[in-house]
């Protein structure tokens, strides 16, 4: 199995042709070049998040809905458990008193735990910053960096294809609220690692880089790594099924060096895959629904591009940051123009498979063209019941086609460059054939992230007022109580330095004590339900002595010191039912309605 850079001619006689499971040796040394191109990438990711690095402070990525604070808390809460030397995997500030399970969430300790010191030192929106934009030109750069060596012979035509990789439409989208899934700057040198075991080079070497490589992956995100691992499984089979004879001489090293990343793998993160899985507050599956994509999807144009179209692109998406394809009408047309044309390149033949099938698997189990289902059956109906499979987005299997296409670009122009590079042209062909890349990727092109200002956190917990009222190994029970849609006591509680329990909250965790499938946020107390309900009706709830009664368990069960509600739509009947359902009236404090409820819950 071979990836290396072609030669003038790619084809030699079989009896003469060197083993094919070797590799060449790297043509292309480090030079400033490369420093430029990844510098580059760096500068560019930098100005996407321009908004947010100037407004460290109170920026806010707009389009991430809750997310931000979620990952914000994430950060902090990792860090703090570095600083005080805690069991990161676990977290009991939010969801008291039962916790959250840190490894089944998307906490990213792979990023969390190494930048706890900026967290600590400049706060997690500093740490948030540095994910998401490392974590798009580190993409680029690690796509960069394995296409000149080990793909193509141009610079140019690599740096095409990780501009590509790091910058396309799906992760300009999961940029504005999913580190995990832009920061897959490992991927490529898992893929490397596979295909220097499929060539017998140094397996055991390769073997113990491909399991640490692996075991790190896990702890930046485990769904990128299962999406990746699928496209590139896909790619194998259509390689080897092209290259049979190539087989036998791969089994050896890789059930080696396979062998040995697995061992490795498994010694690094048995016990965090077991206490995701079995620990408290696990769940076996997450469940979402037939969320495929549409096949608008892969024509349209996202949100965040210099053509973007947000009404069209929301009409065929889950929301702005789950745009898993747009790669628009004219890369579609490229992709298909560029895989006809190499067809006969086994390597790029394989990438084609790889990338047109995981598309399609992104439809989901029903098919649906222009928002209608069309009563036919997806191949993922057949991998949709699968343990992990399970949990996944299926539309998200479409970002396994970015790196695709990102490689087909880049072998595509190599080929032009060098066909270019042996002939006297009067025309410029290279010149031409990047005009016409140019042109198909404008409008795909990422456009600056949206930032606003967030709002303030209330005095109450900035000012740290908010300890005068709170008992050693209380909480601070928000009304309403935080969840995916009431993220806001997220930030409040890391402005307050994580000083502070709240119960239930915005996470992933189970349905319930007895009911191990998963849901965003905590299975709720009656008390909470109530407060959903002024919610949903905007009206003053009608409280029975039955009511206060199971209000002070839910406190006691809750070990609740005050509770407290913020000036906010529907306040005044937010403010009443809790008068009514604790027989006394709120106090305005520091910004804040407070009510303390040391009294009811203190044991006796």
């Amino acid at each position: 199995m071979s990836v290396a850079r072609p030669e003038a001619k790619t084809e030699v006689p079989p009896t003469t042709r060197e083993p094919k499971h070797r590799i060449a040796e790297p043509r292309m040394r480090r030079s400033w070049a490369d420093a430029g191109i990844i510098g580059a990438y760096l500068a560019f990711a930098v100005l996407l998040f321009g908004g947010l690095w100037t407004d460290l402070g109170q920026g806010y990525l707009w389009n991430s809905a809750s997310d931000q604070n979620l990952w914000e808390w994430f950060f902090a809460a990792t860090a703090k458990s570095v600083q005080h030397l805690e069991n990161p995997l676990t977290s009991a500030l939010q969801n008291y008193p039962l916790g959250v399970n840190m490894m089944a969430n998307t906490a990213m300790l792979g990023l969390g735990i190494p930048l706890a010191p900026i967290t600590l030192a400049f706060g997690p929106t500093v740490t948030w910053a540095i994910a998401l934009t490392g974590g798009l030109a580190g993409t680029a750069a690690a796509w960069y960096w394995v296409f000149s060596r080990h793909l193509v012979r141009h610079r140019v035509s690599a740096a095409v294809g990780g501009a590509f990789a790091g910058f396309a439409p799906p992760m300009i989208s999961h940029a504005n609220a999913h580190p995990n899934f832009v920061a897959w700057f490992v991927l490529p040198f898992l893929a490397l690692k596979v295909i220097h075991l499929a060539q017998g080079k140094r397996p055991v070497r390769n073997g113990i880089w491909l399991g640490v490589l692996t075991a790190y992956q896990i702890f930046l995100g485990e769904e990128p790594l299962l999406i990746f691992a699928l496209g590139f499984l896909v790619f194998a089979i259509a390689y080897c099924v092209s290259r049979p004879g190539e087989v036998r001489a791969m089994v050896r090293p890789v059930a080696l060096g396979g062998g040995i990343a697995v061992v490795l793998t498994l010694v690094l993160v048995a016990f965090p895959l077991w206490w995701q899985f079995f620990g408290p507050q696990s769940y076996l599956a997450l469940e979402h629904g037939q969320v495929g994509n549409d096949t608008a999807a892969f024509t349209r144009f996202a949100t965040q591009s210099v053509s973007g179209q947000p009404e069209a692109a929301a009409a065929v998406s889950m929301n702005r940051t789950e745009e898993n394809a747009f790669f628009g009408w004219p890369l579609i047309v490229l992709m298909v123009v560029v895989t006809a044309w190499l067809w006969r390149e086994v390597v790029a033949r394989s990438i084609a498979i790889s990338m047109f099938l995981l598309a399609w698997l992104s439809l989901g189990s029903e098919i649906t063209v222009l928002h209608e289902q069309i009563g036919l059956a997806g191949p993922w109906k057949l991998l949709a019941n699968l343990p992990l499979f399970e949990s996944l987005l299926e539309s998200r299997l479409a970002m396994a086609c970015v790196p695709a296409v990102g490689a087909l670009l880049a072998i595509a122009t190599d080929r032009v460059f060098t066909a270019a590079g042996k002939r006297d042209q009067r025309l410029p062909i290279r010149l031409i054939w990047l005009g016409a890349v140019a042109a198909v990727l404008l409008p795909i092109a990422p456009t600056q992230l949206v930032v606003q200002q967030r709002p303030h956190t209330p005095a109450f917990f900035a000012d740290g007022t908010w300890r005068t009222y709170v008992s050693p190994g209380g909480t601070v029970v928000p009304v309403p109580l935080p969840s995916s849609g009431e993220s806001e006591p997220l930030h409040w509680q890391v402005d307050a330095g994580l000083q502070y329990a709240m119960p239930e909250g915005y996470f992933v965790g189970p349905q319930g004590p007895n009911d191990k499938r998963g849901r965003y946020g905590s299975y709720q107390r009656p008390t909470s339900l109530l407060f959903d309900r002024v919610r949903d009706s905007g009206q003053v709830q009608a409280v029975s002595d039955a009511d206060r009664d199971q209000a002070i368990a839910d406190l006691r069960y809750w070990n609740a010191s005050v509770l407290v509600l913020i000036p906010r739509d529907r306040g005044d009947a937010y403010r009443a039912t809790v008068d009514l359902l604790l027989r006394k009236p709120g106090q305005y404090i520091d910004g804040v309605w407070i009510w303390d409820v040391r009294p009811l819950t203190a044991r006796r």
